[in-house]
């Protein structure tokens, strides 16, 4: 019978505990340079303070593990949000990482150009909304003097 989600975590939690903390960060991040063949800036600050470390690579595991994505995706999608937030060094271990997960060539460039779009799209979003926002006023008409309701008819700002 095989052994559910949950019990798998409780396991694994059981795992910690009974090693310890600082063991299992240790252990867990040999195996993240033997996978990857380096550990990220940001697991090895954690791993000053094992506890931080391990709950965020358990969190970080339950999540990719639980997903009912296909690995490839998920790190295909980890991609594309690491570009998004012009992260280098996210964009290109989960880069490496979908690379081993089977990812092509063609894939990568895809979800790149995709990340790329919707980043954009995002700051011309945000940035009309502020604009439209912000002009629905006129602050040099309104520092003449001039009312919202009778705006001045020379006002360059609001054409």
């Amino acid at each position: 019978m095989e052994k559910s989600t949950k019990e798998e975590f409780e396991a694994r939690l059981a795992q910690i505990v009974e090693r310890g903390a600082d063991v299992t960060a240790d252990e867990w991040m040999r195996e993240i340079e033997e996978e990857y063949g380096r550990v990220p800036l940001i697991f090895k600050r954690m791993g000053e303070r094992p506890e931080v470390l391990i709950s965020h690579l358990l969190y970080k595991g339950t999540v990719a593990q639980t997903s009912p994505l296909d690995p490839k995706y998920v790190e295909l999608i980890s991609l594309a949000v690491g570009a998004a937030l012009k992260c280098p060094h996210c964009t290109g271990y989960h880069m490496q990482a979908a690379l081993k997960m089977g990812a092509s060539r063609e894939e990568i460039l895809e979800v790149i150009l995709l990340a790329g779009m919707i980043s954009n799209s995002s700051v011309l979003a945000n940035s009309y909304r502020i604009f439209d926002e912000k002009m629905d006023r006129c602050i040099p008409c309104e520092s003449k003097g001039m009312s919202k309701v009778n705006p001045d008819k020379n006002c360059s700002i609001k054409k």
